[in-house]
């Protein structure tokens, strides 16, 4: 079940989606070698891209192993430059963002706010895709409210626009991260168009994926809240489209050593205190499903030394057989 878009060629159609604070490089790379099939980048601003702010610049930097970046931005030629130089920094594709509900995002006419000015989501598609050699996609909700679900047409707009692909997560942006996901209308984007459409929203296991293509007639699944503390999901259900088979969750002393490395890999990208205060979050997500969680993110979130951390995290585990399911 492989996947064409582009000259980019997946053999899983089981992406991990951009997240912010959550995709950067050590995230992606676990993902990655997992088994997801593409993953993307946090959602990066375009004017702060544009203008080399250098810590929005270090958002772009991977690792040697394919990534995607998204952008986020409403003005053509901001997009377009931003979209050069996520090009010269190894992405394999540009992902413009049209998804994202936040008011702040929406606010600067990005996002989300661009599925109520489709002319507007049209110019910015066709600039990016002439300012790269690399596939353009997009990633949408499905529509702005339930009186305004406009997906299939801004879908065949950004196909006529150059974009090689789309991801539509099932909700609107009145509905922001609540109710349900409307696997049933990424159906009708599919229909509208020729190119690939991946089906994002509410995936948190196998059986989900398995749902959502068979609701949605999508050729692939995108993968966000359901891979917090689980980078191993998506290479799971890439495994069962492939296999039919279904690959447990990693040993606990499997996911122990996969935090110490997702820790030491955040403290060498930002330093030790940095690395390890970003990393408080994917601890409390990697435990969250184990008796004791609620004691070890207390005391996670009080150290600020790594000898600490490492030791907190290596005594949790070391408890093995008592780190059932809380």
């Amino acid at each position: 079940m492989s996947l064409r878009f582009g000259s980019v060629v997946l053999d899983d159609p089981v992406v991990l989606a951009p997240m912010s604070g959550v995709t950067d490089a050590p995230f992606r790379r676990l993902a990655g070698r997992l088994g997801a099939g593409l993953v993307f980048s946090e959602m990066v601003a375009a004017k702060a891209v544009a203008q080399a702010h250098r810590g929005t610049l270090g958002m772009l930097d991977g690792d040697g192993s394919p990534f995607a970046v998204q952008l986020v931005g409403g003005d053509p030629a901001t997009m377009a430059e931003a979209a050069r130089v996520g090009e010269d920094k190894g992405a394999v594709v540009i992902d413009i963002n049209m998804g994202c509900p936040v008011r702040k995002v929406v606010g600067g006419h990005a996002g989300s706010a661009l599925m109520r000015d489709e002319a507007l989501a049209g110019r910015i598609v066709a600039a990016v895709a002439r300012a790269v050699r690399v596939p353009v996609t997009v990633k949408m909700r499905i529509g702005w409210d339930g009186d305004n679900r406009n997906a299939p047409s801004l879908a065949r707009i950004a196909e006529d626009c150059g974009a090689r692909m789309v991801t539509v997560h099932g909700r609107t942006r009145a509905q922001l991260y609540g109710g349900k996901a409307d696997w049933g209308f990424i159906r009708e984007v599919k229909r509208a168009v020729s190119i690939p459409v991946l089906g994002n929203g509410d995936v948190f296991s196998v059986d989900d994926a398995a749902r959502l293509l068979a609701e949605s007639g999508a050729d692939g699944v995108m993968i966000a809240r359901g891979a917090l503390g689980r980078p191993w999901l998506p290479g799971q259900v890439a495994h069962f489209l492939r296999t039919g088979e279904r690959r447990p969750d990693p040993s606990l002393r499997e996911q122990r050593d996969m935090v110490l490395e997702h820790l030491e890999a955040a403290m060498a990208r930002q330093g030790h205190r940095a690395g390890l205060r970003a990393m408080r979050k994917h601890i409390a997500w990697y435990v969250a499903p184990l008796a004791g969680a609620q004691d070890l993110r207390r005391r996670i979130n009080a150290v600020e030394d790594p000898d600490a951390a490492r030791r907190l995290i290596r005594d949790f585990y070391a408890a093995e057989p008592e780190r059932i399911a809380a």
